[in-house]
């Protein structure tokens, strides 16, 4: 049942909340005044934000939820619990996923499953499960957290890349499909910044000496760990998640980061081959 206290108060259900976006949005939102629910496969992770839960003072305001958004029996019976407990989500923000790394034709068709059942049907399955909520209410915005990657593929990120395209297209339609029943779908399109999300997925680079790739592994990560160093706060993605989630009438696509903007005007404006040599100059070995 819902308390009285609970009634009022929006609910935002965030998927991967043990680190990355997902913390840092999870606070956000625990500060302007949400209730919550951050959700991850493994409760064990949640020990971080939970202490920065502390240190902010919004301990109260933040669940704790244990949901592996690739299971599909999961999604089955925490998505109607949690309606069913809390009276209501008014915001979904599918921020679930990792980047796999690696060259195409090197990585095993697993890798690509493993990838799309984490970015992309898992982001469908709990997407599928809060629509007739919000529908019936005539009422809500779910959030999917994409990436610049969804605009502009780079090489040894196949997997990612096409994750991430199969996302904004998903929402374009879903958009369209629900615009009428006053549900809001939105595209946040962040580009490089100081997470963890590369970590997880990035141990196919350099991993085989005999690599026909092997040069262009090593130009690539010398790329990816300049970005690490160099990249954005990620606490702004967060910030704009929770300023999307107030809006009445949210945009489609909200592309944030350095370049990112510059970046998808120059791809819709420049003959391709153009963009192809300039990325082609920056992994291709100099000899």
């Amino acid at each position: 049942m819902v308390s009285p206290s609970n009634q009022n108060r929006p609910v935002v259900l965030i998927t991967g909340a043990s680190g990355g976006f997902g913390m840092l949005t999870s606070l956000a939102f625990a500060k302007a005044g949400y209730k919550v629910l951050a959700s991850m496969r493994n409760l064990s992770k949640k020990e971080k934000l939970l202490e920065r839960a502390r240190e902010k003072g919004v301990e109260a305001n933040i669940k704790y939820i244990r949901l592996d958004v690739t299971k599909q029996s999961d999604v089955d019976s925490v998505i109607p619990g949690a309606i069913e407990h809390f009276g209501r989500i008014d915001v979904l923000v599918n921020n679930a996923g990792y980047a796999a790394g690696g060259f195409i034709e090197e990585l095993p068709l697993e890798e690509w499953s493993q990838q799309f059942d984490t970015n992309f049907f898992g982001l469908i399955a709990v997407t599928k499960a809060i629509l007739p909520h919000m529908r019936k209410r005539q009422h809500g915005t779910v959030i999917n957290i994409s990436s610049i990657s969804g605009r502009m593929a780079l090489p040894g990120l196949g997997p990612y890349s096409a994750s991430k395209y199969a996302v904004e297209g998903f929402s374009e339609a879903l958009r369209l499909e629900m615009l009428s029943y006053g549900v809001h779908v939105v595209l946040v399109e962040p580009g490089s910044y100081q997470t963890d999300i590369w970590s997880k997925g990035m141990d196919h680079f350099n991993a085989d000496p005999e690599s026909a790739y092997k040069e262009k592994n090593e130009a690539l990560m010398k790329i990816v760990n300049h970005i690490a160093k160099t990249a954005d706060n990620p606490e702004e993605v967060a910030r704009l998640i929770v300023k999307v989630a107030q809006e009445d009438n949210p945009n489609l696509r909200y592309p944030i980061g350095k370049n990112v903007k510059t970046i998808t005007r120059l791809k819709n404006l420049l003959p391709w081959r153009w963009l192809e040599r300039a990325i082609m100059k920056k992994i291709s070995p100099r000899k």
